[in-house]
């Protein structure tokens, strides 16, 4: 498959969103074994990044859910796990109290980083992302507690997630030259918002992870194709699924992309591995572009 970096790490230029086997907007989960049996389809088709978070789980009270998920399949999968990066988020709280919080705090990262080592099985976290913002923090001094669990050696490389242009700089900034190596916002033919993002990135040096590059896990995935028909007519073109043409088209974008498909079915993720060696012409591209409404 195709390769692509994420700060110090080569991985495949898709990886797998391993949150729909925790929890996903039809609320409908795979068993644990047809769980585990996804993220073995995905390392069996070449990805060799997985992204989790400690948040996703079927309830508040099962946090690390996706986290021990990931685990085990690795731990039971037959091949060579040692390229294998898996990346996890924290910052976002859940609670009997209130489900979702946000706590950006120093003392809440690095239990959150404790315990996501416990799930995963590992002494380090390799890739660590700042979930979501905490408005009563001042955004820098979040980044200043994530430099701390770097230099503590909790964590080797960060990133941030659901970050504004403003945010990716202030994280620049505090982290140091080179030390922030992505940022995972939402970006879909469905939801284009973050381009300015991507491109702020792609400018940079900085791995940009499209989460829901797809449309989500509601239907917006299954019905890409149906939204916006140019998607479906250029993999009918291709012999090849609508989604794939939508990762491909992502993925041209910018070599800094790396798109995140959410997969609970070991089908889905094999399908969207395969988009790595789609290749489409510049008319192609170009249609799909217009067809989102975005400039390039």
């Amino acid at each position: 498959m195709q390769q692509r970096t994420i700060g110090p790490f080569t991985v495949s230029a898709i990886g797998l969103g391993a949150m729909p086997v925790s929890m996903n907007n039809d609320n409908e989960l795979p068993d644990r074994a047809d769980a585990i049996g996804t993220v073995h389809a995905a390392l069996d088709a070449g990805v060799t990044f997985i992204d989790t978070a400690d948040i996703y789980a079927p309830s508040w009270d099962q946090m690390g859910h996706n986290e021990r998920i990931v685990r085990d399949a690795l731990a039971s999968w037959d091949g060579d796990t040692s390229g294998i990066l898996v990346g996890t988020k924290g910052g976002i709280t859940r609670t009997a109290d209130k489900d979702f919080g946000r706590d950006g705090s120093l003392g809440y990262l690095r239990s959150a980083v404790q315990r996501s080592m416990e799930n995963l099985g590992v002494e380090v976290i390799d890739f660590y992302q700042y979930h979501r913002p905490d408005r009563w923090m001042v955004y820098s001094e979040i980044m200043q507690n994530l430099k701390t669990l770097r230099d503590e050696g909790l964590v080797r490389a960060l990133g941030i997630s659901n970050a504004s242009v403003e945010e990716i700089a202030i994280a620049e900034q505090v982290l140091g030259e080179g030390n922030l190596v992505s940022v995972q916002n939402q970006f879909s033919p469905r939801h284009p918002g973050s381009f300015g993002e991507l491109r702020y990135c792609d400018a940079h040096g900085i791995a940009f992870l499209p989460w829901s590059p797809l449309g989500g896990t509601g239907g917006g995935g299954r019905s890409v194709g149906d939204r916006f028909g140019v998607f479906r007519e250029i993999g009918e073109a291709h012999s090849v699924s609508a989604q794939q043409v939508v990762l491909a088209w992502e993925l041209s974008l910018s070599p800094r992309v790396v798109p995140i498909p959410g997969a609970r079915r070991a089908a889905s993720i094999t399908d969207s591995a395969r988009a790595a060696d789609l290749v489409l012409d510049a008319d192609e591209l170009a249609r799909c572009t217009a067809a989102v409404g975005l400039e390039v």
